[in-house]
């Protein structure tokens, strides 16, 4: 019972040292909050409406008043960089890296932001300069070699970009796809000069980086069809099947070109047949259609036509079945079927388009790397009727 009742004494006391130490909590907070220059917050108020020119006016008044806020300035300087003003960016963290008291750490985030307002200037190497010497940096190092790996793509320095990419991987992310899509941008200069066997080593080594890069089947089709081996290219580029079967429509042309080539334009046909039936998805209607006509006739090509158009309705197929059969109309009817052909291209021409898995940008023409994001074989190799 002497135990009961001295707990029963002891709650009291309790309550009362929470309640304190609340108190002091509460008093710590305000006091802080009031040592928070006005300016701070009326930046913050126009950097949430969005209001730049107010918030780097604002924050600029705070900067001034206390220069040694190393986080003001940094944010001051991410705002002019952000508006566009790269020049005061610059100005500001060079002013800063001359205050004095800075840890090794601090320099090196202030170095680091200075090499981001450089490269947002254009002048590139000089942000390439400060981020190199910024590698050995424990805290800055990573975030140096990934702005170096940016800078390497944009300049298309694909063998230090390889090298960096290499030093950068880890568990998370081993950026072995991307180094595979630099290998293959190497391998596609090469083989612009003609260089076969450096394009070829470059393949290679795309592989070894990446089983599955579809690019580097395709440029190995092109490599062994301008060194006269159209059985290897046709090879390579059936490999794609396996790799991911919606490039195949990239290749199809070059195919039926290649069985063309050996005198075997039958055994072309019957593979394209077969990837339309297979993969009802791919656009080969168009191409079915002209190599059909042309080898089988007219009225073979316009079953074809009917079939893929059946197995999987869009546009282009709907405008191609029009097509084939306007011969067989009625003047009028022509003229009809011309007006509902028309309209269906425009609406085509308007909805047909590539598109980034990542950051949704459209395109009518085909990318490796996304303009938009940078990100690497994102773009859907068959263009999709949006809405």
């Amino acid at each position: 019972m002497d135990i009961d009742l001295w707990w029963l004494l002891l709650f009291p006391a309790f309550f009362g040292l929470g309640w304190l130490a609340a108190r002091v909590d509460m008093r710590a907070v305000l006091k802080q909050a009031r040592e928070v220059p006005a300016g701070f917050y009326k930046g913050l108020d126009a950097l949430v409406d969005d209001r730049t020119d107010v918030a780097a006016r604002s924050l600029a008044e705070v900067a001034r008043a206390h220069p040694h806020a190393l986080e003001v300035q940094l944010s001051l300087g991410k705002l002019y960089r952000r508006r566009g003003e790269n020049d005061r960016a610059i100005r500001l963290h060079q002013q800063v890296l001359e205050l004095p008291d800075l840890s090794n750490e601090q320099k090196a985030l202030v170095r680091f932001e200075l090499s981001q307002d450089f490269h947002k200037a254009g002048l590139v190497d000089r942000a390439e300069e400060i981020l190199v010497k910024l590698l050995p940096s424990q805290t800055m190092g990573r975030a140096a070699r990934e702005q170096l790996l940016s800078i390497y793509q944009q300049d298309r320095d694909w063998e230090k970009a390889v090298a960096t990419a290499r030093e950068l991987r880890s568990d998370a992310h081993s950026f072995q796809h991307e180094v595979a899509q630099f290998f293959c941008e190497l391998a596609q200069g090469a083989l612009y000069q003609s260089d076969y066997d450096k394009a070829r080593r470059y393949v290679q080594e795309a592989f070894a980086a990446n089983r599955k890069c579809v690019r580097a089947s395709i440029l190995l089709g092109d490599i062994e069809v301008a060194t006269g081996q159209p059985e290897a290219a046709i090879a390579a580029w059936q490999a794609i099947e396996k790799q991911n079967y919606e490039y195949l429509a990239m290749v199809a042309e070059r195919l039926f070109d290649a069985y063309e080539s050996l005198g075997k334009a039958a055994e072309g046909i019957a593979l394209l047949r077969g990837y339309q039936r297979t993969f009802s998805q791919l656009e080969l209607t168009d191409l079915l259609y002209q190599k059909v006509a042309t080898y089988e006739g007219e009225a073979k090509a316009l079953e074809a036509v009917r079939e893929a158009v059946h197995a999987r309705p869009n546009l282009l197929g709907v405008y191609r079945l029009v097509e084939a059969q306007m011969d067989e109309l009625s003047p009028e009817g022509r003229m009809d079927a011309e007006v509902a052909r028309a309209l269906i291209m425009k609406h085509a021409q308007r909805l047909t388009v590539h598109r980034c898995k990542r950051c949704n940008f459209r395109s009518r023409a085909f990318f490796w790397h996304c303009p938009a994001c940078g990100e690497w074989e994102s773009f859907t190799p068959n263009r999709s009727e949006t809405h």
